[in-house]
C-alpha cells in the first residue's frame, strides 16, 4: 500500500492493499519441474567445481556456510559481558543481570547512540540522498556554505544522469548492486521505492535499518545508497517478500500444495517439505542475547527440492528471524550441526543465492557461526571457503567438537539435547490452523493502523528534513544542542513506529509456526535498550570503520580459528 495516498487520504477505498494470494501470483521463472526435480543453475555465470573429480565434499559446506548466514539476517546485538554470570534465555533477564551486577555492557559503534560526530555526518548524507531517491525530498537549494569545500563525490541532485552515476566505478560490486540501482531507478517509482524502504523497516530503527548499509560499505555513503536501493528493488521486484513470501507464508503454502497442480504445487510442497523436516529451525538465545538458528545439514539433500522453495524457505526463515529482533540485539547466532554430514548431502546450485542474500540484501546480521561436529573433510575445504567469505564474516566463524566448545558461547541450561545439552527441547513442526490469519481479511483495522503507520513515517522523515536543513553540508552538524534534540526526537518517533509494527503485525503477516508454539509474542518484542540504564554502557573506541575489524585483523582472526580447528583433528 501506498504511504502518501493513505496520507492524502483521497479514494482510500482504492488504496486498499489487497493480500496477494500465492496461487496467483505470477512466477518469471519458475523453475520447479516436476519431471525433473534436479536443482538446476540458472545463473549466466556458473559457480566453478574445482574439484569436480574429488570425492571431497565442499560444495555443501560452502552452500550450508552461505545460507546460515543468509538466516541470520536481521537479528541480535553485540554485547560483551565482561564478569561471569550465568545467561539466561530470556533477554529481558540477561539484560537485567547484568544491571544488577553492574557488569560492563558493551555495544558497537555504529549504531543509534554510539556514533560519533563524522558517522552522524555520514547518515544524514545517507538519508539526504535516500530520501532524494524515494522522491520524499527535492533538491536542496539553499546557497552552500562558502567555508565548505566543493563535494567531489557524486550526489543525487537535479538530473537522472546524476543520480545514476553514483553507481559507476564502485569498487567490490560483487553482486552486481550497481546495476540493479540502476534498474531500480528505471523500473520503479519513487513512491515504490519509499514504501519498499518502510516495508523493510517493520519494527527495526529506521537509523538502524540505513546504519547497516553504511557499515557494510565501510562508511562509503555513496556505496551504502547502491547498495540499500539494491536491496529495495530485490524485494520489490524479485523476491516479492512484503507482498507474497510473508502475507501468505505457511498457510498459503499448504494451501497452494493441496489445490494447485505442476509446477506452482511442487513448489509449495517442498517449501512445507523443509519447514515439516526443520531443515533449519529457531530456538533460544546465546550468551550475548542473539537468537540462534539452528541448520542441520544432514537433512539437506539435492534434487529433493526445487531451486525455488530453497530460495523462499531461505527468504522466509530471514524474516522470520528477523522477528525475534529486540533492541539492542541486531545480529544472530548461527549453528550448523555437521553431524552425519556426508556426500548425499552436498550441493552447489543455490550456493550464489545464499551468499548474495547475505552480503547484498541483509548486511551486518550475522553475530557468530558455530560449525558443530564437522567431519575431516571439512579440513580440506577451507581452502576454497576462504576465497567465498568475506573477512569479516570469516572472523566470526568458530569451530566446535564437543558440549564444551558449545558452552562457550551458548549458556549449559540452554543448550538442546540434540547438541549434547539438557534442554529437553526438539523441533516438531505444527500444521497452520483454519482461521490463524483470519486478521488480515480485517481490511478496515488494517487499513487504520497503516494510516497511523503513514503519519509516523511522514513524521520522522520531517524530523530527518529538519537535520538536513541545519546545514547545507552533510559534513557538519550545529548547533550540537539542535542535533541531540532532533536525534531524541527519531528515538521517539521510532519507538512508536516499533509500537505500531506489532499493532499491524497480525494483519500484514501469515503466522508462522513459532506464532502457534507461542515463541514469537508481540508483546515479548519491546525495545530493551531502557533496561540497559542500569549497566555500564561501554562505548569501544572510535576506528577507521567503525564496527568493523580490517581485513588483515579479521583475516588473521579466522586463520588462527581455522589452525585451532585443525589441531583438533589433528
Amino acid at each position: 500500500m501506498s504511504l502518501r495516498l493513505l496520507l492524502r487520504g483521497s479514494n482510500l477505498s482504492a488504496a486498499v492493499s489487497v493480500r496477494r494470494v500465492y496461487l496467483a501470483v505470477p512466477r518469471h521463472s519458475l523453475r520447479c519441474d516436476p519431471q525433473n526435480t534436479h536443482i538446476r543453475q540458472t545463473s549466466s555465470r556458473p559457480l566453478r567445481r574445482p574439484f569436480s573429480k574429488s570425492t571431497i565434499n565442499w560444495t555443501s559446506i560452502v552452500f550450508l556456510l552461505a545460507i546460515g548466514a543468509t538466516v541470520t539476517s536481521g537479528v541480535g546485538v553485540y554485547k560483551t559481558f565482561t564478569a561471569s554470570a550465568k545467561a539466561t534465555q530470556d533477554l529481558t533477564d540477561l539484560i537485567q543481570v547484568a544491571g544488577d551486577n553492574n557488569m560492563p555492557v558493551q555495544l558497537p559503534r555504529g549504531r543509534p547512540g554510539t556514533l560519533t560526530p563524522e558517522e552522524e555526518a555520514k547518515l544524514r548524507e545517507l538519508w539526504r540522498l535516500t530520501l532524494q531517491v524515494s522522491g520524499v525530498l527535492v533538491p536542496l537549494t539553499q546557497t552552500p556554505n562558502a567555508q565548505e569545500p566543493a563535494r567531489s563525490e557524486p550526489s543525487v541532485d537535479a538530473t537522472s544522469g546524476s543520480v545514476h552515476s553514483i553507481a559507476d566505478g564502485l569498487k567490490d560490486d560483487k553482486h552486481g548492486t550497481a546495476t540493479a540501482f540502476k534498474a531500480a531507478l528505471a523500473e520503479s517509482t519513487p513512491e515504490e521505492i519509499h514504501d519498499a524502504f518502510w516495508n523493510m523497516v517493520k519494527h527495526d530503527h529506521p537509523d538502524a535499518l540505513l546504519l547497516r548499509f553504511l557499515r557494510a560499505r565501510k562508511w562509503d555513503v555513496n556505496a551504502a545508497l547502491v547498495m540499500a536501493i539494491s536491496a529495495l528493488h530485490w524485494r520489490l521486484a524479485e523476491s516479492h517478500v512484503d507482498s507474497d513470501i510473508m502475507p501468505n507464508g505457511e498457510a498459503g503454502m499448504l494451501e497452494c500444495s493441496k489445490t494447485q497442480t505442476g509446477q506452482k504445487a511442487k513448489e509449495c510442497e517442498d517449501f512445507m517439505s523443509q519447514i515439516r523436516m526443520g531443515k533449519s529451525f529457531l530456538h533460544g538465545r546465546d550468551k550475548e542475547g542473539r537468537p540462534i538458528c539452528y541448520v542441520r545439514v544432514r537433512l539437506h539433500k539435492p534434487g529433493q527440492e526445487c531451486e525455488e522453495s530453497i530460495e523462499r524457505f531461505t527468504v522466509y526463515t530471514i524474516e522470520t528471524a528477523r522477528m525475534f529482533l529486540r533492541p539492542p540485539v541486531d545480529t544472530a547466532t548461527v549453528v550448523f550441526d555437521m553431524t552425519d554430514f556426508g556426500m548425499a548431502n552436498m550441493d552447489y546450485a543455490p550456493v550464489k543465492f545464499m551468499i548474495k542474500c547475505f552480503e547484498a540484501n541483509y548486511p551486518e546480521s550475522l553475530g557468530v557461526v558455530l560449525v558443530h561436529n564437522a567431519p575431516w573433510i571439512f579440513n580440506t575445504v577451507w581452502k576454497i571457503i576462504r576465497g567465498w567469505l568475506d573477512p569479516v564474516v570469516a572472523s566470526k566463524i568458530h569451530f566446535t567438537n564437543n558440549l564444551k566448545d558449545v558452552q562457550e558461547f551458548i549458556d549449559y541450561n540452554s543448550i538442546i539435547k540434540e547438541l549434547g545439552g539438557p534442554v529437553d527441547w526438539s523441533y516438531k513442526y505444527v500444521e497452520p490452523s483454519p482461521n490463524e490469519n483470519a486478521a488480515m481479511a480485517d481490511v478496515t483495522t488494517k487499513m487504520k493502523l497503516q494510516q497511523e503507520r503513514a503519519e509516523l513515517a511522514k513524521e520522522y522523515e520531517q524530523t530527518v528534513l529538519d537535520w538536513i536543513n541545519m546545514s547545507p553540508s552533510g559534513t557538519a552538524i550545529t548547533p550540537a544542542v539542535d542535533a541531540d534534540a532532533l536525534r531524541k526526537k527519531r528515538d521517539e518517533i521510532a519507538a512508536r513506529l516499533r509500537r505500531n509494527y506489532w499493532q499491524l503485525d497480525p494483519y500484514v503477516r501469515a503466522r508462522s509456526i513459532y506464532d502457534r508454539l507461542g515463541e514469537l509474542k508481540a508483546g515479548d518484542m519491546d525495545d530493551l535498550s531502557e533496561k540497559m540504564n542500569n549497566a555500564t554502557l561501554n562505548v569501544p573506541p572510535s576506528n577507521e570503520n567503525s564496527g568493523r575489524p580490517s581485513e588483515d585483523s579479521a583475516a588473521q582472526s579466522f586463520h588462527t580459528s581455522r589452525e585451532s580447528w585443525e589441531d583438533d583433528v589433528d
